[in-house]
C-alpha cells in the first residue's frame, strides 16, 4: 500500500478574501479520499508541515504588489530547513488581488523555483478591484464563480497527488 499523500494549503488573509479562496480549494481537495488535506494559516505552518506534505497550495492577498508579510514570514522560516528536501513536488498558488496580482504570483514562483517545486497550474488570481484605502481594508466576499475555480484547483491538485501524475 502506498503511503497516504498530503496536500498542504498555506494561506494568509486579512480581509477574508484569501481565506475564502483557500477554504474553497480545501473543500475541492477533500473530495479526493486518498489525500489528506491540511489547511494552515501561514503563522502556524512550519518546516515540518512542508516536509510532511507531498504537494502545496500557497494562498496570499496581494499587498502593495507583493505577497503578504505573513506568507513571506512562512517562507523565510521554512526556506532553508526544507531546501533540497522537497525537490520536484507539485505546487500551485492563489492570489486575492486588488489590481492584477502578477507580482505576488511571481514572488511565489521564484521561491518555489528555489525549492525546485514543480508548478502544476497557472497562478489563480482573483481580482477584487479594491483600490481605495476603504475598499482595500473592507471585508471581501469572493464570488461563486471564482470560488468554484479555487475549488476545482484544489480538487485537481488532490487528484493528481492521488493518481501519482505529479
Amino acid at each position: 500500500m502506498d503511503a497516504p499523500q498530503t496536500l498542504l494549503i498555506v494561506y494568509h488573509s486579512l480581509t477574508g478574501g484569501t481565506s475564502q479562496m483557500a477554504e474553497a480549494a480545501r473543500a475541492g481537495a477533500a473530495a479526493e479520499p486518498a489525500v489528506s488535506v491540511r489547511l494552515l494559516h501561514a503563522a502556524q505552518a512550519g518546516p515540518d508541515d512542508v516536509l510532511a506534505a507531498q504537494g502545496y497550495l500557497f494562498a496570499t492577498p496581494e499587498n502593495l504588489a507583493a505577497i503578504s508579510g505573513q506568507l513571506k514570514d512562512f517562507f523565510d522560516r521554512c526556506y532553508y530547513p526544507v531546501l533540497d528536501r522537497v525537490n520536484g513536488r507539485p505546487y500551485a498558488s492563489l492570489v486575492c488581488a486588488g489590481s492584477d496580482g502578477q507580482n505576488a504570483a511571481r514572488q511565489i514562483a521564484r521561491i518555489a523555483t528555489g525549492w525546485r517545486l514543480k508548478a502544476v497550474a497557472e497562478p489563480l488570481i482573483v481580482c477584487t478591484h479594491a483600490q481605495t484605502p476603504e475598499a482595500i481594508l473592507a471585508p471581501k466576499q469572493i464570488g461563486a464563480a471564482d470560488l468554484e475555480r479555487c475549488r476545482a484547483l484544489g480538487e485537481a491538485l488532490a487528484t493528481g497527488l492521488a493518481l501519482g501524475v505529479f
